[in-house]
C-alpha cells in the first residue's frame, strides 16, 4: 500500500500519449500509444524508487527491478513495460533510430507498448528506473525485426485493467482499446 504522505500528483493532468509508426526493424505499437507522466510523483519524497514499486503493484503491474535504461536501440515484444524515474534524469529516443527525443526526470513515469523502441541518449545525475511489467508478461529484448508471427502475437498480448499510474480511471483504461 502506498503511504499516504506520498503525494501522488494528479497523474492523469499530467499525462502525455502519442502513436508511433514503424520504423525500420523497429514496429513501434500502432494501435496503443506511449504515455508519460511528467510529475507523476513528488519528486522530492525520500525513497521513490519504493513509492515507484508501491504504486505499480497496487495498480496490477508488478515490478521486476532498479536499473538504467540501455543505451542502445531495442524493444520488448513480448511485454508491455512502464518505467519510473527513481532518480535522475536522462534523455530516452523512443520509437527507434532517429524517432522522438523524450527528457525525463526523477518522478516521472513512461509506459512502452509492446514493440516500442527505446534508447537512452544521455543522462545524468544517478539515473535510475524502476521497471514493472503485467502479469504473466516475461519481457525479451529485440534488437531485429520480427517475423509476421512474432508480429502477430506482439499484437495479441493483453494489457491490464489498470493504469499503472492512476489505476482503474486512468489514461491506460480510456486509451488502450
Amino acid at each position: 500500500m502506498i503511504d499516504e504522505t506520498l503525494s501522488l500528483q494528479s497523474a492523469d493532468t499530467h499525462c502525455e500519449s502519442f502513436l508511433l509508426d514503424a520504423n525500420g526493424w523497429v514496429p513501434n505499437n500502432t494501435r496503443l500509444p506511449v504515455l508519460i507522466w511528467h510529475g507523476a510523483l513528488d519528486p522530492r519524497e525520500r525513497d521513490i524508487a519504493g513509492h515507484f514499486e508501491a504504486l505499480f503493484a497496487q495498480n496490477g503491474w508488478p515490478p521486476q527491478w532498479r536499473d538504467g535504461v540501455f543505451d542502445y536501440h531495442h524493444f520488448h515484444s513480448t511485454a508491455h513495460e512502464v518505467l519510473g524515474v527513481a532518480s535522475g534524469d536522462a534523455e530516452l529516443i523512443i520509437g527507434g533510430p532517429k524517432g522522438r527525443v523524450i527528457a525525463l526526470r526523477a518522478g516521472d513515469a513512461i509506459l512502452l507498448p509492446a514493440g516500442t523502441g527505446h534508447c537512452l541518449l544521455t543522462s545524468g545525475r544517478r539515473f535510475q528506473v524502476v521497471g514493472a511489467y503485467p502479469p504473466g508478461q516475461q519481457w525479451d529484448i529485440r534488437r531485429d525485426a520480427l517475423t509476421d508471427d512474432e508480429r502477430r502475437n506482439m499484437e495479441a498480448l493483453p494489457f491490464p485493467k489498470r493504469d499503472p499510474i492512476a489505476g482503474e480511471g486512468g489514461a491506460l483504461t480510456r486509451l488502450w482499446k
